[in-house]
């Protein structure tokens, strides 16, 4: 059991990252990236797929009230950010929560923790190139290009929407204009022995030029994040102004519909417009100064993208009625509905801009995080591999490309956003746990970032004693509904014995608060997330431990020579 958490040391880490050892081949990355390189990449991460289409979804469940998620979730992920930003300033190596992981809880956890990244980066990015696909080819159709449709679906939602739209026939129900275009597609769509071929060959196109600028290297992709940064938020700032002026304050009335329930029901989707604040710390290795600037870039992309997600929020709600928003594309949707359809097209344009700029940053990120396990030895050392003129992970940029680019071409991506949220959360609460088991340091100018100690022995016990008052008849029911299969409310439970576990350990240990609720908040959101979700996870994680137990554990750095690990 020892050798399944044993840890690796800050100070070896740090006087390896400065002498240059920290790849099998003795090459070291290009330190190019500033504090305002971050930062945008930090907007890049986070400006996407999720607040150009999740948000409809999100505002149709919960009102104009869904502002108030915006809120929490950027507390949320801001206290995990502080954690991030803490780490990041005393272990400035490439690999994030991973590395994090492996110097405060053990190589086991490390690796569940690295495994679980895929599911933010790579798994991730299979959800933003569909959403890239479906805004591409509304440009196209803008200057009066179409393209066929069995190249723009995969062939599961076709075969799926078909189905659908066959029944609706048989009822003698008129047709949905979506399930019309699902008949053209099926039955225009090549047949190979027997098989309908459908594929989304714009989403692999766009992964695979993507993939192609990140292996070349990390000043190409740094201008060409900044440049996309810069477009997307001159964008959304001019949406916001223009969209105020056709705000119906009567829209806002009633502020929550569904009550906070309805709000939480949007949870995932939320959760998904901020994930990628921290692939920035991937780029440690490429850093000027990352003990100064990773903090700094973390925090300020946060606090930037939440100002512009509230008001975003503010203003779809207050043009439309929010039970209208429940469309893929919202934002272009609302210009359409008060006819100015020239605006929806500039919106189109910036969604594809905003997606791509996602793309590139989680392409640069899961590399790093694989180069970083096979330099601790946990996977086969090609992982690691630098590429002699680029200065990037060449081998493990290639791995990732196909990992994204073939399932973008042929799966859906309904399942997948729900995955990463699970993915993403929880990896930032080992992190916000991480930081309160982390050793003391021992050289005072090894991380200049320290997150504020705040003693939580009373706050955090009152903090739970005040949420199972709340929560009282939640909690009530879900004991009762515990021999019904009910899984959502045996998660609610789960949570409750964790939050009154750690608050006990807060009274006792005198922990932090910032880490503590930093945990606590991104473990509830992480129950909100529906159960079959957590199924699939599961089976994720069980994989992984597969593999980590048939080759990561044996030739792990780590393990002593000699010794059968």
């Amino acid at each position: 059991m020892s050798t399944l958490f044993r840890k690796k040391s800050i100070d070896k880490i740090v006087a390896d990252s400065e002498a240059g050892l920290t790849d099998s081949h003795h090459q070291s990355l290009n330190r190019v990236l500033t504090v305002k390189d971050l930062t945008f990449m930090g907007i890049a991460a986070i400006i996407g797929a999720g607040i150009f289409s999740t948000i409809g979804t999100a505002a149709f469940n919960g009102g104009p009230g869904i502002a108030f998620l915006f809120i929490i979730t950027a507390i949320t992920c801001g206290f995990s950010a502080l954690c991030y930003a803490e780490f990041a300033s005393r272990v400035p190596i490439a690999g994030s929560a991973y590395t994090y992981a492996y110097v405060s809880f053990g190589e086991l956890i490390a690796w569940i923790i690295g495994w679980a990244l895929i599911l933010e980066y790579a798994i991730g990015n299979i959800v933003v190139a569909i959403s890239w696909s479906g805004y591409f080819n509304n440009l196209l159709m803008g200057l009066g290009i179409h393209l066929p449709g069995w190249l723009l679906t995969d062939p599961f939602s076709a075969a799926k929407d078909y189905q659908e739209a066959i029944a609706f026939t048989t009822k003698n129900q008129p047709l949905p204009q979506h399930l019309t275009t699902a008949i053209d597609t099926w039955t225009n769509a090549p047949v190979f022995l027997g098989k309908h071929i459908l594929m989304n060959l714009p989403a692999f196109i766009i992964v695979v030029l993507i993939t192609i600028l990140a292996y070349v290297g990390i000043k190409e992709s740094k201008k060409s994040t900044n440049f996309m940064v810069i477009f997307k938020i001159i964008v959304i700032i001019f949406v916001i102004v223009l969209g105020f002026f056709y705000v119906k304050p009567a829209n806002w009335s009633p502020f929550l519909p569904n009550g906070f329930g309805g709000v939480l029901a949007g949870v995932s989707a939320v959760f998904y417009a901020y994930i990628g604040f921290d692939a920035i710390s991937t780029t440690a290795e490429e850093c000027k100064n990352p003990q100064r600037d990773l903090p700094r870039g973390m925090i300020y992309s946060l606090i930037i993208c939440t100002v512009l997600y509230i008001l975003i929020a503010l203003v779809l709600t207050g043009m439309v009625h929010y039970s209208e928003l429940k469309v893929n594309d919202p934002l272009a949707f609302v210009f359409s509905k008060i006819n100015l359809p020239w605006v929806s097209y500039i919106i189109s344009i910036s969604a594809v801009v905003a997606t791509t700029s996602v793309m590139l940053v989680f392409q640069l990120g899961q590399p790093r995080i694989w180069m970083s396990m096979s330099r601790d030895g946990l996977l086969p050392k090609k992982f690691a591999q630098i590429h002699p003129k680029f200065h990037t992970p060449a081998f493990s940029t290639i791995i990732t490309g196909f990992l994204v680019a073939i399932p973008a071409l042929i799966l859906p991506s309904s399942l997948m956003t729900d995955l990463t949220s699970i993915g993403t959360l929880f990896a930032f609460v080992l992190v916000c746990f991480g930081v309160l088991v982390l050793p003391k340091m021992q050289n005072a100018k090894q991380g200049r970032f320290k997150l504020p100690y705040i003693n939580g022995k009373f706050i955090i016990p009152i903090l739970a004693i005040f949420f199972i008052i709340a929560f009282h008849q939640r909690l009530s029911l879900a004991f009762e509904q515990m021999n019904t299969e009910s899984y959502q409310e045996i998660l609610f439970i789960v949570f409750v014995a964790i939050l009154v576990v750690v608050a006990i350990l807060s009274f006792l240990k005198n922990y932090s608060t910032i880490p503590v609720l930093g945990a606590l908040f991104c473990l509830y959101l992480m129950i909100e997330i529906p159960a079959i979700s957590w199924m699939w996870f599961f089976i994720w994680m069980g994989l992984g431990l597969c593999l980590y137990f048939f080759y990561g554990r044996k030739h792990s750095n780590l393990c002593p020579p000699n010794i059968n690990c």
